[in-house]
């Protein structure tokens, strides 16, 4: 990150700001990247163009942001926190303007950390809504192979089709059930693969993007002169490139996250009772390919969700409005 003084209040509005206009941007990609990693049995989908266009003829054209409302009012504490945190780790860890490359990992690290606490709920909803379409489309499916020349006769009387109640879940339903039967923990369910996947891609992301921005930019001989700020390409390019970096080096542990973290099963779908658990079945029942399902569609989702955020955060938008305001 730059190290020029920013208010925190500024950090907040700028992070805010920043995960709105990258989450309304990239939302859809998002959606089919959470159905493709939760495919166990039945292929509903057969890639990422696949499931938007399913998604969208069964579902119509908003059914592509199915979620997106409880990331749309979460993002903004989420992103000012991950973004502020590594802000305020950097500027603590830094000596006489330098910060060495252990502190650039030490503080992403408290950056993705922080953040914890408002993903997990924040994903844990989004997760539910996002494949409430895959489970429907998948009872769409089943029956027909059920019924495939060659195949086993079921012992369950078939059941007339009727629509499916996971389509017109809400966030505040899912909120409610999950308090009154599980308390506060159950809107933390798998905190443990979170932060698993958060702290380790913030230690590869803030680093990375701190190195590529700071390329081509000009040192001050002095040392207390404050470096110039980067412009806002390349900002938006080395968040780019840094976030589908990251996305990918840890996409194992957000396959996990996303089991761990879906409640409605399909038919013949695994239930898990923790990351080891979660990380042996799948290994032994799908093999090491199915750690990188979705691999393309996170760097799609967190390249421009991270460059938008970037170029917003370093246009400066907090700063113009408290500006503003004042």
């Amino acid at each position: 990150m730059t190290e020029n003084k920013i208010s925190l209040p500024a950090k907040l509005i700028n992070g805010g700001v920043a995960g709105l206009v990258g989450v309304t941007c990239v939302f859809p990609i998002d959606l089919a990247k959470t159905r493709l990693q939760n495919q166990q049995g039945a292929q509903v989908y057969k890639g990422m163009w696949d499931c938007l266009a399913k998604t969208i003829r069964s579902e119509g054209y908003f059914g592509c942001y199915r979620g997106a409302a409880v990331n749309l009012t979460l993002v903004t504490p989420e992103k000012a926190i991950k973004l502020a945190a590594n802000d305020a780790f950097r500027q603590k860890l830094s000596r006489d303007g330098h910060l060495p490359l252990w502190g650039e990992v030490l503080a992403g690290c408290g950056a993705g950390t922080c953040q914890v606490v408002v993903t997990t709920p924040m994903e844990m909803l989004k997760i539910q809504l996002q494949d409430a379409g895959r489970l429907a489309a998948q009872r769409k499916v089943t029956p027909a192979q059920a019924t495939a020349p060659g195949s086993a006769p079921s012992l369950v009387a078939p059941q007339p089709p009727r629509p499916s109640p996971a389509l017109r879940t809400s966030a505040t339903s899912i909120t409610a059930e999950l308090l009154r039967t599980r308390g506060l923990a159950g809107l933390y369910r798998g905190a443990g693969a979170t932060l698993m996947r958060d702290v380790p891609f913030s230690m590869i992301y803030f680093p990375l993007f701190a190195n590529l921005n700071a390329l081509g930019r000009e040192k001050h001989r002095n040392p207390g002169e404050v470096q110039a700020k980067a412009p806002f390409w390349q900002s938006f390019v080395a968040g780019c490139a840094a976030g589908s970096v990251a996305a990918v080096a840890v996409t194992p542990l957000d396959v996990v996250k996303t089991r761990l973290q879906t409640l409605q099963k399909g038919e013949g779908e695994d239930t898990y009772r923790g990351i080891v658990d979660c990380t042996r079945r799948i290994m032994s029942r799908e093999g090491p390919s199915a750690f990188l399902k979705g691999a393309a569609c996170r760097a799609l989702v967190i390249a421009p969700l991270f460059g938008i955020a970037q170029g917003v955060y370093f246009l400066g938008v907090g700063e113009a409005v408290l500006g503003f305001m004042e």
